[in-house]
Parts: structure tokens; sequence; C-alpha cells
């Protein structure tokens, strides 16, 4: 261009520099805008963002820069305000640079890469981490993958972080060093892992210990010393074998290649003991060993480090059934053990106590054979029967029917208290069972063994209880209790009331059944009257059909006199024999009619009994009329039976 043009510049001149001019007013405030150095005064740079504007930034603002600027270098600053009351701008390089980070901050986390930054604080639930001029929260569970207690040597120095949460318009950011670890330690542990094969033996650290187990430093992973790998005997706690920081010789176990977690075993370095434990410990093997765990169910006894066996708590006493194991035995205890059962597969073998020692029930059932007496005292009282005991540690039990002959076992065993010393009789020792049976009534002999009675014999009874049902009476020696009932009081209905009885009278009865399987009599006095009549009968009966008892004795009278005479009348005898033949004939129907009466008074009395009974609970009106017509029907139900009999007794006699 021309000086003449410069001079008179033209219009599309003009247009151009205007543009200049309105493009330098597009800077705006609140933005990072380049600026040049125009000046150092002191501490401060003097600053030009153009508009013939300048501003002051404090030099202390670019301590953290590389290089300090000179005069002509071209910084980027924040712009807070074009102009202030000094007609200066205001410039900010603090902000400037935090402008660019949160740019970078923000290109990171869309990107998913760490960024760098500095543990600068502590706060609440944290710490601050300073990422180039910008604050952010770390987390306390963020900052190592294993929690750490002391976090001094992290202070103030530079690493990698994680950004799990950015918010620009709040000014917040949540980082993680935590995730960048496991990330690192992820690509290590597949390194280690892939190089790895089971069975490889290995130094480690000792890193950790817990109740199950140690964690062991492999050299970059980590892997889990089961407390059951650490040795073949029992151990408590892993304290016992390794402490925190001690070198270690492991074999590799097992590898999960997902989870990439790796199993450790110290005692697979080592020969195993259970080789061979069946020919060391046979069964039947009497051997010592300690004691090492007690619980609720036995006792651990080690035999040899690493072998160990089991007492039951059933195998522990002969006698002590319901006891804690560490009541009879405790740990460190050295015991004498047999060998009841091995099984090397599943690593078990079963031991006895009580099996070295004697067995009292064998004993006891050498010095009290069955029938042996013994005494005892009431140890305990139950439902079924007493408990005595027979020494220190035996019992024996005497079952409630072997209490008494006669008593009920309810009743006998009320007759008892504890503490009561008796006397009883051995009736069976089972060993195996670990059973003592006792006996009380088999000290007397058994009354039904020892009664010389049989049925139909002839007994004296006396009256012991008289109760509405009949009377209750004794008789023999040993007394035998039996009860009459009311209907075999007598033949006659009228005297068959217990009433006329009273505790202390004697009778005489007839035996009507004996069951000594059951150990039940029965006794009727209705039956003695029955079978004396048939005998007054057979011994002095007519042959007149139908002849009662006083006119069968009123002949007897006379029969003597016959027999006087029977010499002078020889010819007769003939027709004497056929006559006491056809009297015979007529006894035996008599005695039939008899029976068949005596069983028709019967039902016509418990037939009257009902309608008595079912009268009570009815108006006395109808009771009185159904008694009158139940008591005809007996009667007639009777006298059909009388007639029948008689009729029977008439062709007997032709």
């Amino acid at each position: 261009m021309s000086d003449t043009q410069t001079m008179n510049p033209s219009t599309d001149d003009f247009a151009a520099m205007f543009e200049d001019s309105t493009g330098a007013t597009t800077l705006q405030e609140g933005r990072v805008v380049p600026a040049t150095v125009v000046a150092i005064n002191g501490d401060q740079l003097i600053l030009d963002v153009g508009l013939k504007v300048e501003g002051r930034v404090a030099m202390k603002e670019f301590l953290l820069e590389e290089e300090k600027p000179t005069v002509g270098d071209i910084v980027e600053v924040f712009l807070d305000r074009i102009e202030n009351l000094m007609g200066e701008a205001v410039l900010s390089r603090d902000k400037a640079r935090r402008e660019e980070s949160w740019i970078k901050l923000e290109d990171s986390y869309n990107k998913d890469e760490p960024v760098k930054g500095a543990i600068s604080g502590r706060v609440k639930g944290g710490f601050t981490v300073d990422l180039g001029g910008v604050n952010a929260f770390l987390p306390g569970s963020q900052v190592d993958i294993r929690p750490v207690r002391d976090v001094s040597p992290l202070m103030g120095e530079v690493q990698p972080f994680a950004i799990l949460k950015l918010d620009r318009a709040r000014g917040n950011i949540v980082v993680s060093r935590r995730a960048i670890l496991e990330e690192s330690r992820a690509e290590q542990r597949a390194e280690i892992v892939e190089a790895m094969t089971e069975g490889d033996v290995r130094e480690g650290v000792v890193k950790n210990i817990t109740d199950y187990g140690a964690f062991v430093d492999l050299g970059g992973i980590d892997g889990l010393l089961h407390v059951t790998d650490m040795s073949w005997k029992r151990i408590n706690h892993p304290s016992q074998v390794v402490n925190v920081g001690d070198t270690v010789k492991v074999q590799i176990i097992k590898i999960n290649t997902e989870t990439q977690r790796i199993s450790l075993g110290m005692k697979q370095l080592e020969a195993d003991p259970w080789e061979g434990v069946e020919s060391k410990y046979m069964v039947g093997t009497r051997l010592p060993g300690t004691v090492t765990n007690i619980t609720d169910y036995g006792a651990f006894v080690e035999l040899e480090d690493g072998v160990e066996g089991l007492i039951h708590v059933s195998e522990m006493s002969w006698t002590k059934k319901n006891v804690h194991p560490g009541k009879i035995v405790s740990t460190s205890q050295e015991v004498m053990v047999e060998v009841l059962d091995v099984d090397a597969e599943k690593r078990r073998i079963s031991l006895g106590l009580k099996q070295t020692q004697d067995n009292p029930w064998s004993a006891f059932m050498a010095e009290h054979p069955s029938g042996t007496e013994v005494e005892g005292e009431v140890r305990g009282i139950t439902e079924f029967g007493l408990f005595i005991g027979l020494g220190p540690e035996l019992d024996g039990m005497v079952h409630i029917n072997d209490i008494s002959w006669d008593v009920p076992g309810e009743q006998a065993i009320a007759n008892f208290n504890k503490g009561d010393v008796v006397r009883a009789k051995v009736l069976d020792v089972d060993v195996e069972k670990e059973r003592i049976s006792l006996g009380i009534k088999q000290l007397a002999g058994d009354p039904m063994t020892d009664m010389d009675v049989r049925r139909g014999s002839i007994v004296t009874c006396t009256v012991s209880e008289v109760t509405s049902g009949g009377i209750e009476v004794q008789f023999g020696e040993p007394a035998m209790t039996a009860f009459i009932r009311r209907s075999d009081l007598s033949r006659d209905r009228s005297e068959q009331r217990p009433e006329r009885f009273s505790v202390g009278d004697k009778l005489d009865a007839k035996v009507t059944q004996l069951d000594k399987a059951a150990r039940r009599v029965s006794v009727s006095i209705k039956a003695l009257e029955i079978s004396e009549e048939q005998e007054a009968v057979k011994q002095y009966g007519s042959a007149d059909s139908g002849a009662s008892l006083g006119d069968i004795l009123g002949a007897a009278l006379g029969k003597s006199d016959q027999e006087e005479g029977a010499e002078d009348e020889a010819p007769t005898s003939k027709a004497k024999k056929a006559s006491n033949k056809t009297t015979e004939t007529a006894d035996e129907a008599e005695t039939k009619s008899d029976e068949v009466e005596a069983e028709a008074d019967d039902k016509a009395e418990a037939v009257a009994e009902d309608a008595d009974a079912e009268a009570e609970e009815k108006p006395k009106k109808k009771a009185a009329a159904k008694k009158s017509t139940t008591t005809k029907k007996s009667t007639s139900t009777a006298k059909k039976s009388t007639t029948k009999a008689k009729a029977e007794k008439d062709d007997d006699g032709e």
C-alpha cells in the first residue's frame, strides 16, 4: 500500500481495520486468555491482554511453572474483569491453571484415564488430593487394597489416581488410589498365576494371620495357608505355627484361574502319618495317648504327631452316662485307651476308655448270680419301678410288677420312699445292656404256687371288705384274696345281700375258677349250696318225680328199715335193683332241674337289676310299671325253664 493510500485509507481498508478492532473485543470475562509480559515490577508481572489494557499478576502464582516468565513471553491467564477502578484488568494465573486442570480432568474422566495428584490433607472420612490446582476427595476406603493405619508415607507424594466421580458445576471430584492398585495387581497376578503350577514349592512371607489361616506373599500375589494345612497335628490357632513376617516354605495345592486364588499347604511337605495306620493301630490294641481337645460329644486323644482318635462320651465310663467328658478327663492328661475301630480312608480312629477298666456289670454278675439276695438304698422312684443302689456305681431296678404278689403295683410302690433300705432278689443281669433286674416279691413264695387248692375245693374264707356289688374274702396260707359277687352269695335271691355279712365273718365257699397264670381265683357260696344239695339228692333221693329236698330227707329215714328186711325179700331183689336204677336217674334229673332253675334265677335277677337302674332315671310311676313288667317276664322265663326241666325229668323217669 502506498503512502497516499495509507494517508487516505479506502473503504476496504477501513472495514479491515474495523474487523480487527471488533475481533479483539470478543474476549469475555471468566475465560482464559493469552497475555504478553511487558514488564516485571518487583514481585509482579505487567501483562498486556490486548485492547490496550494491562493487568498485574503476582510472581508467586508462577512458582509451579518449570521456567519463570520473562519480558516478551506469552502466558495464559484467567480474565476475571476487563477493567477495575484503577483502569486495569484483573488477571489470575492460579485460576487459569485451575481451568486448564478442569479441562484436562474432564477429558481424562471421559477417556477413563488415570490422573496425577498428591495427597495434601486429611478431612472427615478421607483425604484431599491436589490434582494440579483442583482439590479432589479421596475416601479412606479407597487409599489402598487393605486398610492402611498410617498414611504419612503417602502424603505429598505424586501418584496416579482414578476419577470415580466428577461434577464441575458443584466443583466435586472423587478419586481412588485403590482402583489403580487393583488394576496393576490384577495384571501382575495374571502373569504370576500363569507361571505357577499346582505342586510347586515356593517361599513366601507371612503378611497376615486370621483365625482360619495365614496369608502368604509369594512375590506379587498372596496365597491362603489354611490352618488345617499347616500341620498334620491338631492346631487351635495359626499363631501356634507361624507369625507375621516369617519366611515359610509352602506347596501350591490349588490354583483357581478365574478368581486367581491360590491355596497353600505346609504339611504336604512332610510324610503323611496316616499311611499304614491300620497296621500300626489294630483293633483291640491298648496304648497311651494325650488328650488334646474336649467337646460335648467326647475327647480327642493324640496317639502320635498328626494321628488322633476320638473317645466318644459313651465309651468313657461304664456307669457315668449323662456326664460331660470334661468331668472325666482333662486337656493334656495322659490316658490309656483301647482301639475300637480304624477308618484310614476317613482318617478316623475310635477309641475306648472304659474298655481298659474292669466292667462292674460283669463283676456283679460273677458275685451275685440270679437268685442272690441283695440289700440297697432306694435311689429313685419312677412310675414304672424302684431303683436300688447296689454300690457306689451300680443301680438295679425293681419293676412295678415285681414289688408285691397281691397288692397292685401302683399301690405297692406308694409304700416306699427315697432313702429306704430294702432287700431284693436278683432276677437277671444283662451285661450288654448294662441292666440289673431285681424283685422284692420273689423274696416270699408265690402264694398261687404254694396254695394247695384246686377247682371245686371247699375253702373257709374270712370277710375282709363288704361292698354293694359283693364281698371280698381271704383264705388259705399264705392268704389269697378273692371277690364273691352278689349273685354268688346264695342260691336264694332273698339272701343275696352283701350287707348281711360283716368284716371278720367266716364262711365256706366253693372254688369255681383257678387261673394261676392270671393269678385269679373265683369262689362262690351259691355253687357250694348247689353242690351240697346235689350230694344230698345223690345219697338220699327217691324215684318220685319232683320230690322236694324235705321229701328226700324223710324218705332217707325209712331207708335203713328197708335194708334190714332185704335178705328176707330176695325174690324181689331184681325189682329193687330196677327201682334203684330208676332212683339214680331221677336224682340226675333232679340235679339238672336244679341247675336250670338256678340259671333262670340268675337271669331273672340280672334283668331285674337292669330294670332297677333304668327306673332310677325315669319318673317313679314309669319305673314301677317297667319293673313290674320286667319281673313278670323274668318270672315267666324262669317258669318255662323249670317246666322244661321237669318234663325232661319225667321223660327220664319213665
